[in-house]
């Protein structure tokens, strides 16, 4: 089997071609990413020579290089897209911007590469013969849970997106389900938690905590820290895709999440504090994000009545993990978190 993976060079991506071509030594793989600021292939390092991997740096919306509107559509790409689609069985849509902060500073970013996007990518898939379709999405579409509640998503929860971000994935999501009742298009979706673990870019709450650490820095903390996530270890969600690519419903939705117990953001922060020897003279409470959403929690039991899915690894064991992991590879983190990505940090944060 061949799969052509978009988004490869990003956290979740590069994840999930190091499980698939592990798992499935035998498929091929052709991964599409543009390398935006969070694109990086020092997260594939160690596969790159293998035969039956081949990257492509390629933007899926097929703009021209300095467009930033979709007016700037270049036929001749969306040309090639649709060769490399037409090699594939089977397309793995993981290519998104996906930072709620800086959907706030840059939401047209995430609206042209989001949305745009993934019907460049349908379309594709449409004129290449219809071609089986797995679009990853997030359990933020549904918007927020009160903090109080034990009420959790399900596949069936209305659609509440409340930033930038969500809402343009809630676009894509609506797109991918009417490329399949509209044209037939063999599609399924996972709406999925907060994803940790190696090569997640260091804006997000765990590898930003985890390597300011390391440098001696505090961890910034927004508002009270009551924040609620469902935290799923990133090979764990390869896996549920897995099972979706073997026996998921064609047309079908599936929520995966990590837990069945609600943890805080700063209850979360304070186990790494634990683990890596810290005290919480290290934490430091900031200006709250606007639209901050309060609580999320993922039913998954659809996933495990149809597929099989469970977590197979539990918070505390993936955190030590991950922290271990960035601990040994200073290497591939300490080069980012300079340039850009200092500038970056300033305004969000203020220092």
């Amino acid at each position: 089997m061949k799969l052509l993976v978009t988004g490869g060079a990003g956290f979740i991506g590069s994840n999930f071609i190091h499980y698939w071509l592990r798992e499935h030594p035998t498929d091929k793989i052709i991964n599409l990413d543009k390398l935006t600021y969070c694109g990086n292939l020092d997260n594939l390092k160690d596969i790159e020579n293998n035969k039956n991997y081949k990257f492509n740096k390629f933007d899926i919306t097929c703009t021209q290089p300095l467009g930033k509107e979709p007016g700037g559509f270049n036929r001749k790409l969306f040309e090639q897209l649709i060769d490399w689609v037409k090699e594939c069985d089977i397309i793995v849509h993981f290519a998104a911007e996906s930072h709620v902060d800086r959907s706030i500073m840059f939401a047209s970013d995430f609206v042209l590469n989001n949305v745009w996007g993934t019907h460049i990518l349908l379309e594709a898939a449409v004129k290449a013969g219809n071609k089986r379709f797995h679009h990853i999405s997030t359990d933020e579409v549904f918007g927020a849970l009160k903090l109080v509640s034990q009420d959790k998503f399900n596949e069936n929860t209305i659609y509440k997106p409340n930033s930038p971000y969500s809402a343009s994935k809630a676009a894509s999501d609506h797109l991918v389900r009417a490329y399949n009742v509209t044209f037939g298009l063999p599609i399924t979706i996972t709406n999925t938690s907060n994803n940790y673990g190696p090569y997640q870019y260091p804006e997000k709450l765990l590898p930003l905590a985890i390597t300011n650490l390391i440098e001696g820095k505090k961890v910034p903390i927004y508002g009270d820290g009551l924040y609620v996530r469902d935290w799923l270890y990133v090979d764990d969600h390869c896996r549920a895709i897995d099972l979706v690519l073997q026996k998921g419903k064609v047309g079908e939705t599936y929520c995966i999440g990590g837990m069945t117990d609600d943890v805080s953001n700063i209850d979360l922060v304070k186990k790494v504090l634990k683990i890596m020897g810290k005290d919480e003279k290290n934490l430091e409470f900031v200006k709250d994000r606007p639209g901050h959403d309060r609580r999320y929690a993922v039913d998954w039991s659809k996933a495990k009545k149809e597929l099989g899915y469970e977590p197979k690894y539990n918070l505390d064991e993936c955190l030590k993990k991950t922290i271990e992991w960035y601990q040994k590879n200073e290497w591939w983190w300490k080069k980012i978190k300079s340039g850009e990505f200092l500038e970056y940090y300033k305004k969000q944060y203020g220092k």
